[in-house]
């Protein structure tokens, strides 16, 4: 018996790639290496997309060489992608693999190559989407598909269209394949992933969008639920909200990155958008979707943030109806633009604008929970318990996390529950009010 482990870094999109490689190695006879035993293959799926990004990575390679010193070491993913040099100059990696032959790491584990193997040839040189079937042997409850890979935008901060490729999409017949295959496993919610999710088809031909698709994934397939991961603010259409308020299928549950609330820091990261462009958008879908969580990403201390600059962020975000805050620290990356902008914002005052954004959105959370006490969500129960209590955890529609209590027939349902309490930790609590069929 050979087994395997896989440590991921990063985005839902290197999650779902992750899955269709294990996927992949158990068809060819691998298994997953239980906890405590050691592993055959180790293989690192990497991030860059912020330099403690990177650094995480390089550090769970030498954490995985020293935890199974008799495994072989593969690393992949945007880090290997963007920096091959980097990777290659490890000693504890056995082999590095290119972002276009990520899904073929289990078919190059049948044909060892002892020596590390640098990237052959530049991502941008890709220009259809690697084929990748729907994950079903991860156990994962709420799969994620990938839709989209790759990014056009090049905003000043961000690496991954370097690391990433031009964007490509999937054809929508292969997109319906694979719900349906996922819908006749039993799967109750996928989730549609990508790196610019809302360019979906713009590649392909004839060209099409992503409202085309969601109405296609609506009208001919067969899966319960269905979320979207994030899409850009203006890529959220009038008929996109249209579309997801006029079916319960589609979660409610949207993410729309802000970045900055500022216009100058908006226009220096070439963001296509003003802050108020920023906030119509956002109470275009608030006010189609009243109980849809509604969240951001926000990017603290890019170059030149100064004081007043960072305070308007912070009154937008406290006047806008979000739930959820995703916020970072600039990192400046080698090869964007902006890894050379002035003046640079001194770390500690980097560190306090982050806690304070955090705050804030632990605020608006805790409000976002606080309203739904009382009241009975449909909870996608994870098929898996909590290790820590034992407890059954689940999802709402609208990105609720839930703790409740439950026999073994709740595993894996979208069950009615009425949400009763919030506890000291910030975790609803609830109880499922009938029984699984």
């Amino acid at each position: 018996m050979k087994y395997f482990l896989i440590l991921t870094l990063g985005c839902k999109v290197n999650q779902s790639e992750s899955e269709a490689i294990a996927d992949r190695l158990l068809e060819l006879g691998w298994r997953p290496a239980p906890s405590g035993h050691p592993a055959d293959v180790c293989i690192v799926n990497t991030c860059t997309v912020t330099g403690r990004a990177s650094m995480q990575s390089r550090q769970a390679v030498r954490q995985l060489r020293r935890a199974h010193p008799g495994a072989r070491v593969v690393v992949t993913g945007c880090y290997a992608q963007a920096s091959p040099d980097d990777v290659a100059r490890l000693e504890e990696a056995d082999l590095v693999v290119n972002q276009a032959d990520k899904l073929a790491i289990p078919d190059l584990l049948s044909a060892w190559i002892p020596a590390p193997v640098r990237p052959a040839r530049p991502i941008s040189a890709e220009h259809r989407i690697q084929p990748q079937p729907a994950a079903r042997a991860s156990g994962r409850t709420r799969p994620f598909l990938k839709v989209q890979d790759g990014c056009n935008s090049f905003c000043a901060y961000c690496i991954v269209p370097y690391a990433r490729g031009p964007s490509r999409s999937l054809p929508p017949a292969a997109v319906i394949e694979a719900i349906d295959r996922l819908a006749g496993d039993g799967v109750a919610e996928v989730v549609l992933t990508g790196i610019h999710l809302g360019a979906y088809g713009a590649d392909l031909n004839p060209p099409t969008d992503l409202l085309d698709l969601l109405v296609r994934i609506r009208d001919a397939t067969r899966m319960p639920r269905v979320r979207l991961s994030s899409i850009e603010p203006l890529e959220m259409s009038d008929a996109i909200l249209d579309l997801v308020a006029g079916d319960r299928r589609f979660c409610r549950h949207l993410h729309l990155p802000l970045q900055s609330g500022d216009d100058g820091i908006l226009a220096r990261m070439g963001r296509p958008y003003t802050r108020a462009r920023f906030a119509e958008r956002l109470g275009a879908a608030r006010a189609r979707l009243p109980e849809a969580a509604l969240g951001t990403d926000v990017l603290v201390g890019f170059p030149g943030e100064t004081e007043a600059a960072f305070e308007q962020t912070v009154a937008l975000i406290e006047d806008l109806p979000l739930t959820h805050l995703h916020v970072f620290p600039f990192s400046p990356r080698p090869g964007t633009p902006a890894a050379g902008y002035t003046p640079r914002i001194p770390e500690r005052i980097v560190k306090e604008r982050c806690r304070r954004l955090r705050l804030l959105g632990a605020r608006k959370k805790a409000a976002f929970q606080s309203a739904f006490l009382g009241r009975v969500l449909e909870v996608l129960v994870e098929n898996r318990r909590d290790p820590a209590g034992g407890h059954l955890t689940g999802l709402s529609g609208n990105y609720l996390s839930v703790r409740l209590e439950g026999g073994d027939e709740c595993l894996g349902r979208i069950l009615p529950v009425r949400l009763e309490s919030l506890d000291g930790q910030g975790q609803l609590r609830g109880r499922p009010l009938t029984p699984p069929a």
